[in-house]
């Protein structure tokens, strides 16, 4: 049986254990979170995990970090070691996007370092091994895109973006309404040119009950992609994306009949004002799946600081449901990302988080936040490091300051207004 099979079952499983201690909460509650489908606990049967999280309503809110090689960068050594990064720097999942070099031998490499929860596009490796026959992208076919997929089950990855919400239908909607920035999903941007090629459907749409089969199969959790996720705040909110979004939500439906574990990803740009609509949206149509979002970005014009727009937008959309933030990296939108780009997405998308978490009344986010001013005004810097959200970094400014300044800090020297003497 699957996960979400014991729990309908009202049997409480390891893994329903291991996340109630976690997040200091009732085994039951976990068991009806999943049960309902609002709480996900992504493990493929055939991985081993140091770490187990859960997703979803009344959890702290969780961060993934992307990582993977491109046709035009190939280091398995330095992906490894932004693995090693992600979760130093308390990432609670991460992604291997890789479209370079040997995919197989990649994939398996992360999953056997990997202490968390690892994820993955299958359509990205079709699209690779579609391009590497001299064939046109347009020309994927589904038996390979199936094939991939239950491989890359059968290796082990606990969850995978699959765009099933693009079809022939939403595909028109999108052609006739057009976009500034168009389809900015590399995984819909595939499925987009098929579709528009061959007029064929989308296979994973077309053939959902195969793909739900093979999930099944090894407990794989479907996270369904935004493939018409906006890619400019202008386009945010439009006809193709919340077209997508309502078919999204009965494929949650499908998915929870058989015994399936599934959230749904959102967007991508969208101004500070529709955020809010946006997650109500989402939670409403998607019958209240746990929703991965990619930050939101809430403005276009800072590459280069797009960690810190897309915290802005992550921090207001968990505040207001959003369950688990797709972190997004300084180097967004201009290069593939390095160690140090790692660790500060991260570190951006934890401190969205949990600022949303103290909103949402998370246990033991306000107690955290109380404790590091308790230790603040006291001027332990020791007991500081320990609560805040990055130690080394917090352990690096300090060891700057000269040895007289050990009390206090040089911003305000011996007017420091925490001394009460």
């Amino acid at each position: 049986m699957t996960l979400i099979e014991d729990a309908k079952s009202k049997k409480i499983n390891n893994l329903i254990k291991a996340v109630a201690q976690t997040e200091n909460l009732s085994e039951e509650f976990i068991r009806n979170g999943v049960a309902e489908g609002s709480v996900i606990i992504p493990k493929n049967v055939n991985r081993n995990l140091k770490k187990i999280i859960a997703i979803g309503k009344g959890l702290k809110t969780k961060v993934n970090a992307n990582i993977g090689t491109s046709p035009d960068h190939i280091d398995l050594a330095e992906e490894l070691a932004k693995l090693d990064a992600a979760v130093k720097a308390g990432a609670d999942a991460v992604m291997d996007l890789s479209t370079g070099g040997n995919l197989t031998q990649i994939r398996k490499e992360i999953l056997a370092a990997s202490p968390m929860q690892v994820g993955t596009v299958p359509i990205y490796e079709a699209a690779c091994r579609t391009v590497a026959k001299g064939k046109k992208i347009s020309a994927i076919d589904g038996e390979l895109l199936f094939d991939i997929v239950e491989q890359q089950a059968q290796q082990g990855v606990d969850f995978i973006t699959v765009h099933c919400g693009i079809n022939k239908a939403t595909v028109e909607i999108l052609n006739r309404q057009g976009r500034l920035a168009g389809v900015v999903s590399r995984g819909g941007s595939f499925l987009v040119k098929c579709i528009n090629a061959t007029g064929k459907e989308n296979p994973l749409f077309e053939q959902y009950d195969r793909l739900l089969k093979i999930a099944k199969k090894y407990d794989v959790t479907l996270s369904l992609g935004d493939g018409f996720r906006p890619g400019c705040t202008f386009d945010a909110s439009d006809s193709p994306q919340i077209a997508e979004l309502s078919v999204l939500g009965e494929l949650v439906l499908k998915a929870r009949e058989a015994g399936v574990q599934s959230m749904i990803e959102g967007p991508g740009h969208i101004p500070l004002n529709q955020i809010k609509a946006n997650v109500i949206l989402a939670k409403r149509l998607g019958y209240e799946a746990p929703l991965y979002f990619l930050g939101p970005l809430v403005t276009d014009i800072a590459p280069g600081y797009d960690h810190i727009t897309s915290a802005i937008g992550g921090a207001l959309a968990a505040s207001y449901g959003v369950d688990f933030i797709c972190y997004v990296t300084p180097a967004e939108h201009l290069r593939l990302p390095d160690i140090q780009d790692i660790h500060d997405g991260v570190i951006s998308a934890r401190i969205a988080g949990h600022a949303a978490d103290i909103v949402k009344g998370i246990k033991g986010a306000r107690e955290r936040d109380n404790e590091m001013s308790k230790w603040r005004k006291a001027r332990n810097w020791e007991k500081q490091k320990e609560f805040c959200i990055d130690p080394i970094k917090f352990a690096k400014e300090r060891a700057k300051l000269p040895p007289q300044q050990e009390d206090v800090c040089t911003m305000c020297g011996e007017f420091c207004a925490m001394r009460d003497e």
